[in-house]
Parts: C-alpha cells; structure tokens; sequence
C-alpha cells in the first residue's frame, strides 16, 4: 500500500472526532485544502465535508475519512496534520516538508 498523502497525528485525530461529534448532522469527515491568502501566497483550509467527490483523495485513521482536495494534493504530499493546545492559542497546524517559508505572522506559506 502507498504511503498517504498526509499523515494525521492522535491529537489531530481526536479533534476531528470532537468537531464532528459536535456538528449537529452527518459528516462524510473533514476537507484539507489550500488556497490562495497571506502574504507568503498559500493557507490550509478546513472544512466539513458532507460527500467525498470524485477526484479526493482520501486518508483514512480509524473511522475519520480526511478528504485531500485534487488542488492541493501536490502541495500537500508528505505533511503531518497535527492539533496543538498551548495557552494562548489552540488549533491544527501542518508540518510540510514542501514549504519553502512562511511568512512572520506564520498564517500563510509558499512552497
């Protein structure tokens, strides 16, 4: 079996339960993309997903389906999803061996 597109930490793991859980309705799982923002060029995105579409590619831990979307599939090749709680912040942050910098305020990024 190939490697998948992106790796999903426990942590990462365990708030995406949490967020579906608390939802309200069904969920296919949760959508990984990027999009153009910031001022290094490129931003994560994440979103509820209510169907897997055609062309996803999907990463599955457990019973959690991360859907990675076509576009943003060969930006994303070889990145951890991880979840951090610290004091003044909390949120999920990708460890992407493609990005070549980030810009100082760390929201966006440039491969």
């Amino acid at each position: 079996m190939a490697n998948p597109i992106i790796t999903i930490s426990d942590a990462a793991l365990g708030r995406i339960h949490e967020l579906l859980g608390k939802r309200g309705k069904a969920a296919a799982g949760i959508k990984v993309g990027i999009r153009t923002r910031g001022c290094s060029g490129l931003s994560y995105t994440i979103e509820y997903a209510d169907e897997v579409s055609k062309f996803d590619e999907v990463v599955e831990k457990d019973d959690i389906k991360v859907l990675i979307d076509p576009k943003a599939v060969m930006f994303l090749i070889g990145t951890e999803m991880d979840y951090v709680e610290e004091k003044l912040k909390s949120g999920f942050i990708f460890r992407n061996p493609n990005e070549k910098g980030r810009c100082g305020c760390g929201e966006s990024f440039h491969v």
